[in-house]
């Protein structure tokens, strides 16, 4: 049974007790309703829970007199308190310490402060004059505003509620609003005729409600400073304090008259009869269910009134009201205070569509999905009285279909996403490693799909861009490099687990349990896959299992991770990374969100990987440069020897098939095999060691690329022109360097058959080979060469050479080639971003004068130094390359003529 309105005039406090030893002076509801902090004559602040009718921990020591003011930010987490000593505090909720030291730029007692809406500002009101606008972040003045000419005492601050603007109350009745900006004086309101206790923002900001010592109450539009209606009479005292609605429904306030009243702020007429305490009455605060209103006294006390039955009897059971009481409560995000209300505005009309559709919102909001889905259907066989035509037609005869629908989208949407991500990924916040059906269940239970399913719902038409972002943000995952250590794999996994998700990513990445080894198509997948997924994550999480945290610069280098194979595409593929030390904090503790980011720790990588820190920051996949990106893996290894090939394949962004068992020489000459059939790249045959059984022009060996590359002297433009000019000056030259051009512009690229090498090149025929005098019984052989055309050299090879000369020949051919790059004939790669056709010399331009000067400019280039590559003819007809242990340089003996170049060949290499 409901109250009547004459029941209330015997409203007694729900509860009462002694918070503090002296008068309370000031009070504030946190957010959550749960909690009071409360503020006093005897230096000290408090928190009291509501539930438990208990202190939380011991008071706040830190103000040297009265307490005048106190507020709680938006979030709950800090309080900021002011104080007679003109000192402002705040305070951390969880530790109860000071975040920093006070703030101490005001000259006397600061009466009041507030935060701004978002909480990233207070504002200060002093007996100074002044208003000071503060970063609550850091402390720093922002502003400083002066309430008046002479001594006025600031009593009281507001910000609006969107936090533009700012209004102070003084000592000599009058109200200024600023705005915050740029603090321009925006009203002077000639309020009251006795100094103004308080003053406070309607919800809407379209209103000020001013408290004074004069009695009244008095409401005030926001953009004019006109009064508003009539004053709220009734105090016979002081009005101390004031406190709004968080609806914005009703007032309430505090006086020395030892009464506690409440007023509505559309009648301004008073709300039922007076609350009463046995003393003067300093200070009020509402909940934000507005529920409850706390009033605090001189003697120490505090008083909790339950108001509700207040209200009702006061504004009646009323349909509208109530529902306008739940539209406030979900827009303040009181999903818990809407709920009920809600069902208050069923209970009212059970055949309105309008209390469901609250209540639908509400468990929304409360994350309470399924129970949401229940009310969203009960409201749909309701909405034939409802006011909206699209909600009339679209979502009572279509919403099946919206549904449909939005689940198709959201499948489509989680295929893409997945489509670059792990087959299996560890969810971070349950421990299960789950494949890629579990990963999609999983989000299909997830808050985040319900939510987006029923925002999906609710705004027809469908948008894919917000589908997009859900999902995008629910499949993050990093990645993590496997255990460098026998030990303690499991506890790394744990930990990796955790950094993941405090990081704020459900899902993560380790090889080291996420690939299932016994699924060869598996394995095939997430090896050619990886680097795309280490490019796509989120984050790269790299541990480093042997830098301990103490560490200095240089560590990183010196790690084992360092020199691991698979480790080279983990940090050149991702977009952010992180190096975690032993203990799992941050390498040389550097705690910025992206390690790529740091100077210090890319030149650290950069000098012990030798790849430039461009490179290490914005890696580009593919085989362009290819010699360079096998050198930097020349000196690291895998435990599986196939795998010093298959780390790589992201790097080149190639796809090839994994076939452990195939042995080392095997797995790397298919790799270089399709580098250089892709690219037509010749430099991967720049290397010295041992020969491949895979194909004699690859190396056994990855560490073969250690060498430097053959790099070779080049001519500069003015020797170019030169010689050029000289060049043309010889007709047989002339026509020697056309056909010369001609033949090797005209040769296929180089391309593998069956292991077999097609290399075109030019080649130079052995004329002589003599070993060198007291070579005998080396493991290695250094002989004298000597070339048809090309100027005397040294070979030094494991291979025995058959010694010949024109006295004594044998019937094995051999050849010295020079490999032919078709770059050499200065064309324009149009795969090649770098270049362009503007490269091209103009006709009439330095570089470009007559229409041989292409041909002729080879020739030039044909007569610098080249690397070449010793062959013996096989039995069938074809070549073995000769292994060398030293990069052996050949140039062209007699330039005058190039008719000795004119032995230009394709090749069949075994």
């Amino acid at each position: 049974m409901r109250r009547t309105p004459a029941q209330t005039t015997e409203l007694a406090p729900s509860y009462t007790m002694r918070v503090h030893t002296k008068a309370v002076t000031a009070i504030a509801f946190f957010k959550d309703g749960r909690q009071i902090v409360t503020a006093s004559k005897n230096k000290t602040l408090r928190i009291w829970d509501m539930e438990k009718r208990a202190f939380i921990g011991e008071p706040f020591q830190g103000h040297s007199d009265i307490v005048m003011s106190v507020t709680v930010s938006p979030d709950d987490g800090r309080i900021v308190s002011a104080g007679g000593d003109g000192a402002i505090i705040i305070w951390d909720v969880e530790s109860k310490q000071m975040l920093f030291k006070p703030l101490l730029k005001h000259t006397r007692r600061v009466s009041s402060v507030c935060f701004s809406p978002d909480g990233k500002r207070l504002a200060s009101g002093s007996w100074d004059d002044t208003v000071i606008i503060w970063d609550a972040e850091t402390g720093a003045v922002l502003s400083t505003l002066r309430h008046n000419v002479g001594m006025v005492q600031v009593l009281c601050v507001a910000f609006s509620p969107d936090g533009l603007k700012i209004a102070a109350g003084g000592s000599q009745g009058t109200i200024r609003v600023w705005r915050t900006g740029n603090t321009k004086l925006l009203l002077k309101i000639n309020a009251h005729d006795d100094w103004v206790e308080n003053v406070l923002w309607l919800p809407d900001g379209q209103q000020l409600v001013s408290a004074s010592a004069d009695k009244m109450i008095k409401f005030w539009d926001s953009s004019n400073g006109c009064r508003i209606g009539q004053p709220c009479t009734g105090h016979t005292s002081c009005v101390t304090s004031l406190a709004i609605s968080t609806d914005g429904l009703f007032i309430a306030t505090t006086s020395f008259d030892k009464t506690v009243r409440l007023w509505s702020t559309q009648s301004h007429q008073q709300i039922g009869q007076a609350l009463e305490h046995t003393t003067w009455v300093s200070c009020i605060a509402i909940s934000s269910s507005g529920e409850v209103v706390a009033s605090a006294d001189f003697d120490g006390n505090l008083q909790l009134w339950s108001i509700e039955n207040t209200l009702s009897a006061a504004f009646g059971m009323d349909y509208a009201y109530i529902t306008h009481r739940s539209k406030v409560k979900l827009g303040q995000k009181l999903h818990a205070q809407a709920l009920s209300d809600a069902e208050k505005v069923i209970e009212l009309n059970p055949s309105s569509y309008l209390g469901y559709e609250l209540k639908y919102t509400a468990l929304r909001g409360a994350q309470h999905y399924d129970d949401a889905l229940e009310a969203f259907i009960i409201m749909l066989s309701k909405l034939d009285d409802a006011p909206d035509p699209w909600i009339r037609h679209n979502l009572s005869t279509n919403w099946n279909d919206i549904f449909s629908q939005s689940y198709a989208i959201n499948t489509r949407a989680i295929q893409a996403q997945l489509e670059n991500a792990p087959l299996r990924l560890i969810n971070t916040y349950t421990g299960h490693l789950c494949d890629r059906d579990a990963q999609i269940n999983a989000f299909a239970e997830s808050t985040e799909y319900k939510e987006l399913l029923h925002s999906l719902v609710m705004h027809a038409p469908l948008q894919m861009e917000p589908i997009k972002e859900a999902v995008a943000k629910y499949f993050n995952w990093d990645k993590v490099i496997y255990d460098l250590g026998p030990v303690g794999t499991m506890v790394k996994l744990q930990k990796f687990c955790k950094v993941a998700r405090d990081a704020g990513h459900r899902w993560a990445w380790s090889d080291t349990c996420c690939i299932d080894q016994n699924n060869n198509v598996e394995v095939q997948q997430s090896v050619n896959s990886m680097f795309i997924w280490y490019h796509h994550s989120a984050l790269t999480i790299i541990y480093l299992s042997d830098v301990p945290s103490s560490s200095e610069s240089g560590a990183l280098a010196n790690s084992t991770w360092n020199m691991r194979g698979w480790t080279v595409q983990e940090f050149l593929a991702p977009k952010i990374v992180l190096f975690y030390q032993t203990d799992w904090t941050p390498y040389l503790d550097n705690r910025s969100c992206n390690h790529k980011r740091s100077v210090a720790i890319m030149w650290e990588l950069e000098r012990s990987t030798g790849i430039n820190a461009r490179a290490l920051v914005d890696f580009r996949p593919g085989t362009k440069d290819a010699r360079e990106k096998l050198r930097w893996a020349s000196n690291r290894y895998t435990t599986r020897e196939e795998d010093i090939a298959y780390s790589l394949f992201g790097i080149f962004d190639i796809n090839l098939p994994v076939i452990y068992g195939e042995k080392r020489q095997k797995a790397l000459g298919r790799l270089l095999q399709e580098i250089i059939a892709h690219s037509g790249d010749i430099t991967a045959l720049d290397w010295v060691g041992q020969s491949s059984d895979f194909n004699s022009c690859l190396p056994a060996d990855i560490s073969s690329y250690k060498a430097p590359s053959c790099t070779l002297p080049s001519v500069s433009e003015n020797e170019m022109q030169m010689s050029v000019s000289a060049l043309r000056n010889s007709i047989m030259a002339v026509q020697s360097a056309s056909r010369l051009y001609t033949l090797l512009k005209n040769l296929n690229a180089p391309h593998f058959t069956n292991t077999r090498l097609q290399l075109p090149c030019i080649a130079f025929p052995l004329t002589e080979v003599r070993r060198s005098a007291g070579e005998d019984g080396d493991k290695c052989f250094t002989y004298e060469v000597k070339a048809h055309g090309l100027q005397d050299l040294q070979v030094t090879t494991e291979d025995r050479l058959a010694q010949f000369s024109p006295a004594r020949r044998t019937r094995q051919s051999f050849l010295l080639i020079r490999p032919w790059n078709r770059y050499d004939l200065g064309l324009i790669n149009f795969a090649d971003k770098t270049q362009s056709v503007e490269d091209w010399p103009e006709p009439g331009s330095p570089g470009y004068n007559e229409p041989t000067t292409p041909e002729l400019r080879l020739i030039v280039r044909l007569r610098q130094p080249f690397g070449r590559l010793l062959l013996a003819q096989q039995w069938g007809g074809e070549y073995k390359r000769i292994a060398s242990d030293n990069k052996v340089v050949a140039q062209v003996r007699d330039m005058v003529s190039v008719d000795d170049m004119m032995d230009v060949r394709m090749l069949e290499i075994l």
